[in-house]
């Protein structure tokens, strides 16, 4: 039952995207609206599944949280960002950035639900990932993420209105250049914070699991190089004073660690996190 939630969900996000599409070309707040909504319902269906598949788990007696192997990793991500928008939409008052924002949640769950190479199914917990410590480390890093999406999709977005000043047809539909260098230095802020949070959880889960708080895995290697990254970027904001163009190029550099940390060290390097 939770898969065809989860598959309802892949097709409402992938409706929502085209739709902020149409919204860039017709501008309408009412259309807006009528969009932000749907939004709305397709995230109450996406958290239904997620807790259906969780409820699942207890039934068929694993019991575990649905975010520990790469299928449900992508559909939680794809969960947390979708509200993190919603919240950023309300905030700023703005629904453009749904127009890169929701085909990242839209791919992210296609890919989860069609890949023949990732499996859908409730499989128990290997000995290492019994712990309530995989939910405040994977909790932590999924919200650290997703903040980093964001601030990706605004730098893009900032950049693309910088160069594109002369044309009016952005103004109106994408913030301010300073609301956008708001958002992703905010976003940057709140992701730096959750990752470090990730980092400690994930060191104090290593050494009940492994009997060591850091042992160089290249999943652990790679956050950690993620974390001085964008440990850089806002010393560059706070120090240096860094804004505008240069912030956004630095947060997209960011978000291109985070997604090397998150997808390809699974695909390309093998480790202890080999199972996520």
């Amino acid at each position: 039952m939770s898969s065809t939630l989860l598959g309802i969900t892949t097709i409402g996000y992938l409706l929502c995207m085209t739709l902020y599409f149409c919204f860039l070309f017709f501008k309408s707040e009412k259309f807006g609206r009528i969009i932000t909504m749907l939004v709305m319902v397709v995230a109450l269906i996406h958290t239904a599944g997620m807790g259906l598949r969780w409820w699942e788990s207890y039934q068929m007696g694993h019991g575990r949280i649905p975010l520990t192997n790469l299928y449900e990793a992508l559909i939680g991500l794809s969960w947390t960002t979708v509200l993190l928008y919603l919240y950023i939409e309300r905030r700023y008052k703005t629904r453009a950035l749904g127009i890169l924002m929701l085909p990242v949640v839209s791919i992210s769950m296609a890919y989860a639900s069609l890949s023949p190479t990732i499996s859908s199914t409730i499989d128990p917990l290997i000995p290492a990932l019994q712990s309530n410590w995989l939910t405040y480390h994977v909790i932590t890093c999924f919200l650290g993420y997703s903040a980093f999406v964001v601030s990706c999709c605004t730098a893009i977005v900032h950049l693309f209105k910088d160069r594109s000043t002369a044309d009016s047809s952005v103004d109106g539909v994408f913030p301010s250049l300073e609301r956008l260098d708001e958002i992703t230095y905010r976003m940057t802020a709140i992701g730096f914070l959750m990752l470090t949070l990730g980092i400690i959880t994930g060191a104090v889960w290593a050494n009940y699991a492994w009997g060591s708080y850091w042992s160089w895995d290249p999943k652990e290697t790679w956050s950690l190089i993620t974390w001085f990254v964008y440990a850089a970027v806002l010393h560059a904001r706070i120090t240096r004073g860094w804004r505008g163009r240069r912030m956004a190029i630095l947060s997209i550099i960011g978000f291109a660690c985070v997604l090397f940390t998150f997808l390809g060290v699974n695909y390309l390097l093998s480790g202890l996190h080999s199972y996520a």
